[in-house]
């Protein structure tokens, strides 16, 4: 009973501690700047059930343009994700059921990429993306998601190896093809790890700085992660649309995270598993 009241204290606790920034960057988000920094600070924020109560969120959507930039993030980060789970989801499925010389290696060498870091490789890729005359767009934001998927093959690699025989029998016997067999029979019961790794390449690419700071120059196409260093300059920084900049850029990540959680538990739980 004990060991129960410590384990549960510590949790809160550290549930507390991780919740408390959101928490403090949605109370600021409903306080005029100079409320910020009241001494000692106050968690009734002075806009609240006020008229203007809203206004930092009508500034920062309707005079900075940030649903734009929103908008734009969704589209970056779904395409990406989309792309992902569409490459992982079929490298996945060649490791483990089409046996072919050198696939050990292959597949160990994809899974050595996992320990380096984008910074190693941003300066080729950069070259590349301008020899292909591709800055400026949304591509160089997209397309090298569809290349990078270490963990994501290395989950569909797991999942499709626990797959029956019986099923890929029954599909051969049905006269399906690697890639028919792949779209009927195995893809449809990966539904678990489909979400998962489109959770994670969703945020993975919504979060994403470096690639939208080196690519993207027009105002046009900023994403919000570009559009939150519009509320800083170098002497100061618009703390109250600051806050609620941030807290419109996770709002969809957490809206999304908790709606499709039960999927990522479970697909975390079967990568791994065997049998």
């Amino acid at each position: 009973m004990l060991k129960n009241v410590v384990v549960y204290t510590f949790l809160t606790a550290l549930a507390v501690v991780m919740i408390f920034p959101f928490f403090w960057m949605l109370v600021n988000s409903f306080n005029s700047e100079q409320n910020i920094f009241r001494l000692p600070p106050s968690f009734i924020p002075d806009k609240l059930f006020k008229k203007d109560m809203f206004e930092n969120y009508k500034v920062v959507l309707k005079d900075y343009n940030f649903a734009r930039y929103i908008l734009n993030s969704f589209i970056v980060a779904g395409l990406a994700a989309v792309g992902q789970v569409f490459t992982c989801s079929l490298a996945g499925f060649a490791f483990a059921r089409m046996k072919f010389k050198g696939s050990g290696i292959i597949f160990s060498l994809l899974l050595m990429t996992m320990m380096i870091p984008v910074q190693v490789t941003i300066i080729p890729e950069f070259l590349l993306m301008m020899k292909l005359n591709w800055l400026d767009t949304f591509l160089p934001l997209i397309i090298p998601s569809f290349l990078v998927g270490s963990f994501g093959t290395f989950m569909y690699k797991e999942f499709f190896e626990n797959v029956p025989q019986d099923l890929e029998d029954a599909a051969v016997i049905d006269g399906s093809g690697p890639f028919s067999m792949f779209l009927r029979v195995f893809f449809p019961l990966a539904k678990a790890e489909t979400t998962t790794l489109f959770i994670i390449a969703f945020m993975n690419n919504w979060n994403d700085l470096l690639r939208p700071v080196l690519y993207i120059s027009s105002e046009n196409l900023y994403t919000v992660t570009i559009a939150l260093t519009q509320f800083q300059s170098e002497y100061e920084a618009q703390w109250n649309y600051l806050l609620t900049g941030s807290v419109l850029s996770i709002l969809p990540l957490l809206i999304v995270y908790i709606l499709l959680q039960k999927y990522v538990v479970e697909g975390l739980t079967h990568t791994g598993m065997k049998g």
